[in-house]
């Protein structure tokens, strides 16, 4: 691969988590799971990808989201929040709030609206993350910083792009029936080797992937336990305390089941992403770059129903903003004023373009007790789930 190469006290630190990698490798008797590998590549304390200092987002990150694209992502996002606090409560939590401008946005669109928010509350894992937010959102008292989850809560809970950066389990289709990808040390290289699964895997495998014994011999996909407990989490938390009320709002890339599980995507979706540049090589310098999977949001659905939360709707990216009155949003702006109008339409754009974001994103709306506005359940999809 042709990357560009990290300065050298970036290079320590990525050695430091390789070595810290490597001791628990040894101490778990030769081998770790993928989903461990991943988890203490991208969360290990002060050297984890999301735990360390460097920046991750924007020109000098490694990748870019929505809500860094225009503003108007967040002004759609407050307007499907605004019908939700008026059926809930007037409080939100974002997960993994980025730079904080999607909380800044938001916040601001719904001022401008007359919606009261009580409390926005980020639950952020990123050390350097929380500080961008800090300073971002100095101006807003309502907005305070969690570790994890509230006992109870009604309200809105929004997550751009949290669910892709979950530990995934990898498994793999051999002669001898499934088998999970482990992570061992070879020559002083990170490498795979295979372990039967185990009955939570097993239960998983049957229960995520449609046609399991039907795929080909060589076949190796993604299983999402992490994922499907924080659908799990999201459940005890609207239910906390007696009940409450309200709808999480899940952006991110992904497929259904059925689309999820074909002979293209035979080799999985695990995707790097560092500096700019996408490759498939977890093992490439551990704390310097994300690793992410797609989203199988068949299985987010399913996890969400079984812990008692109602699926409210599924869409794209382009139905849900759409749905939400970006264009009219969009139009704020004089078209004849081509220098500040023309920036923001190729913004949008590239949200709602099928060849952009627009389709390859998906929103999954769960909760309890609350409705989607009309005009975004026009473009539901959750028949294809």
């Amino acid at each position: 691969m042709s990357l560009p190469l990290p300065d050298s006290d970036a290079l320590a630190a990525s050695h430091a988590l390789q070595q810290l990698i490597a001791l628990e490798i040894e101490q778990q008797g030769g081998a770790i799971a993928f989903s461990r590998f991943m988890e203490l590549a991208l969360y290990a304390p002060r050297l984890g990808y999301y735990s360390g200092g460097a920046a991750k987002l924007g020109a000098d990150g490694d990748f870019t989201t929505a809500p860094e694209i225009t503003p108007l992502f967040g002004a759609a996002l407050a307007r499907a929040a605004a019908a939700i606090i008026a059926q809930s409560a007037p409080d939100i939590i974002e997960f993994g709030a980025g730079t904080g401008k999607l909380a800044r946005d938001v916040l601001t669109a719904l001022a401008a609206d007359g919606v009261q928010v009580d409390s926005y509350t980020i639950i952020e894992l990123s050390g350097e993350l929380r500080a961008r937010q800090q300073e971002a959102l100095r101006d807003f008292p309502q907005v305070r910083w969690s570790d994890g989850f509230p006992e109870a809560f009604s309200g809105v809970v929004l997550a751009n792009e949290v669910l892709d950066a979950m530990p995934v389990e990898l498994v793999v289709k051999t002669a001898q029936g499934w088998r999970r990808q482990m992570v061992t040390v070879e020559a002083g290289r990170f490498a795979y080797v295979q372990q039967e699964l185990d009955a939570a895997l097993g239960e998983q495998l049957l229960r995520q992937v449609p046609d399991a014994d039907a795929l080909p011999q060589g076949y190796l996909t993604e299983l999402h336990p992490v994922a499907c407990g924080f659908m799990g989490s999201l459940a005890r938390m609207f239910a906390g305390a007696g009940g409450g009320k309200g709808a999480a709002l899940l952006f991110d890339y992904g497929f259904p089941a059925h689309e999820y599980y074909v002979d293209q995507r035979s080799c999985g979706t695990l995707m790097c992403h560092y500096r700019h540049h996408a490759h498939p090589e977890p093992f490439y310098l551990p704390g310097l770059q994300d690793i992410t999977a797609h989203v199988d949001f068949t299985a987010m659905a399913l996890a969400a129903h079984d812990a008692g939360l109602e699926v409210l709707g599924y869409t794209s990216q382009a139905g849900f903003l759409l749905g939400c009155g970006i264009g009219d949003l969009l139009l704020r702006t004089d078209p004849e004023d081509a220098v500040r109008y023309l920036p923001q339409s190729k913004a949008v754009h590239k949200l709602v373009s099928p060849a952009e974001m627009g389709e390859l994103f998906k929103v999954l709306a769960v909760g309890l007790d609350v409705e989607l506005p009309a005009a975004i359940l026009q473009a539901d999809r959750s028949h294809r789930l």
